[in-house]
């Protein structure tokens, strides 16, 4: 997909918000539509026809959900939320990529449990609020907390549907206005799949504009371009067609200039799945951010040993420098050095934790348990190639039973792990062993591994160099890592 420039700006600014730690979600009843759940017309579709009315022709449908509890009690409603909201117990694939991206902030008007299970199912601890008793706790150590300020299907009692439920709701979940107004004001939201009729958040909004006026902080909402194509009701004349097309567009136009008043910025689509390429380009960008160093050496030629820790050493404080978080397993040779280059660049700046520029996965060699060592390694090395984007292959040998040096099996293991990831791989081949192999492995066929790039192909061809030197070597593999941060 190509993306247009506003798109481009928007998966810029909200990238650097994930990074920051201020990026927060709001779904709408649109995230969990592409699921099977109903939207809120179709949910209330059988009641307006007990009440005689055309859901298709009513707008406000917080009334029509109020004039069918003043006729028949809450009792259908209670059981309607139940039914349709239990079926699903997986998310859409915008919740799957959602929930990888590292945001710890969620809100939503959905009763369905779609967004806490599909972070839970990617091993995240998830708060949930749902009522107001639920602000009297907090989970320690959460992943993610999700806010589900309408209630959830399990409890339909306090759902919010009804005109009642509204007006009523500032005193009776005045909790999570409060905490949706901080919200607000400290994170950058994107609203997905949220139509902005709701009263709620209306007027949370106009309260947050009315005290900062023009400092009201930015957030961003997917809009899908009202298209003509639409439009194409058979009972009526192409004309009639083109007039409500025109009518629709006028109006979604004055809406999108309305949101920014409320400092919303529309992202605007010209189809729905466009969302899921978009919020799929965010997650590749930010993988690419953390850098896989797969690599062991008993033997470091044709470096000599303080060459070869030299280039180490400096190849991990560079990626940290340059913002980088690293991804290492404790290879032989290898392991301890891009510790040590990350711990010097953390000594040296403003970082609180070696945590946030290395994640280290250990590999036992003493087998213990049911689970044998080979197995334990490979899903180390899976872990590994699931967090990053890029991968740096060097050096790759080891000792045999004989005392031979031989290549090292585990570095092809990692390389295929890391295709099958779609983890981009930059062998330097000029380290030789295995990494040599990889090198010219990519180098027959550079346009099967790499984006179409005249200079990062030249780039890559150029790591197998054996004539270049360690300051060399690294300064080609942050620009091959710069060019593809931009691809």
């Amino acid at each position: 997909m190509e993306f247009t420039p506003q798109q481009k700006r928007f998966i810029n600014e909200f990238i650097t918000e994930i990074n920051n730690g201020d990026a927060a979600i709001f779904a709408g009843a649109g995230l969990s539509a592409s699921s099977g759940f109903v939207n809120w017309k179709n949910l209330l579709r059988d009641m307006a026809d007990e009440l005689h009315l055309d859901i298709d022709k009513e707008t406000d449908l917080i009334s029509v959900a109020q004039y069918h509890f003043n006729k028949f009690n809450r009792t259908r409603i209670n059981n309607k939320i139940k039914n349709e909201f239990t079926s699903l117990k997986v998310g859409s694939e915008n919740h799957q990529i959602l929930s990888r991206m590292g945001i710890d902030t969620f809100w939503t008007t959905n009763y369905d449990k779609l967004i806490e299970r599909t972070l839970e199912s990617h091993g995240k601890t998830v708060e949930c609020k749902i009522r107001n008793k639920d602000f009297a706790s907090n989970i320690k150590r959460k992943d993610a907390i999700v806010y589900k300020m309408h209630g959830d299907k399990d409890s339909p009692d306090e759902a919010v549907l009804t005109k009642d439920d509204y007006e009523t709701y500032n005193d009776k979940k005045e909790l999570f206005s409060t905490a949706l107004r901080g919200d607000l004001l400290s994170k950058t939201f994107l609203f997905i799949g949220f139509s902005f009729d709701d009263p709620n958040l209306e007027y949370i909004l106009g309260r947050i504009r009315v005290l900062l006026r023009e400092n009201t902080p930015s957030h961003f909402c997917f809009f899908k371009e009202v298209a003509e194509g639409d439009f194409n009701d058979a009972k009526k004349t192409e004309d009639e067609n083109k007039q409500d097309y025109l009518y629709a567009k006028i109006r979604q136009d004055l809406k999108i200039e309305d949101l920014r008043r409320y400092g919303i910025n529309a992202v605007m689509v010209k189809s729905y799945p466009e969302i899921t390429e978009i919020l799929a380009e965010i997650e590749k960008r930010l993988k690419r951010q953390n850098i896989f160093i797969s690599g062991a050496a008993d033997d470091y030629s044709p470096f000599s040993a303080d060459e070869a820790k030299r280039f180490i050493h400096t190849l991990s404080y560079s990626l940290a420098q340059h913002n980088y978080k690293i991804v290492s397993g404790f290879g032989f040779g290898i392991g301890s050095i891009v510790i040590n280059g990350a711990l010097d660049f953390k000594l040296n700046s403003n970082y609180r934790s070696l945590d946030d520029v290395l994640v280290l996965r250990p590999f036992p060699q003493v087998s213990s348990g049911a689970v044998s060592l080979s197995e334990i390694w490979t899903a180390n090395r899976s872990d590994m190639a699931s967090m990053a984007g890029l991968a740096v292959f060097v050096f790759g040998n080891k000792r045999d039973g004989d005392n031979n040096i031989i290549n090292s099996d585990g570095m092809i293991e990692e390389f295929e792990l890391c295709l099958s990831k779609n983890v981009i791989p930059i062998p330097v081949g000029a380290t030789g062993s295995m990494s040599k192999i990889l090198w010219e492995k990519v180098t027959s066929n550079l346009a099967q591994y790499y984006p179409e790039d005249q200079n990062l192909h030249k780039l890559i061809t150029e790591l197998g160099d054996a004539r270049s030197n360690v300051d060399e070597l690294i300064t080609k593999i942050l620009k091959i890592i710069e060019i593809l941060q931009k691809i």
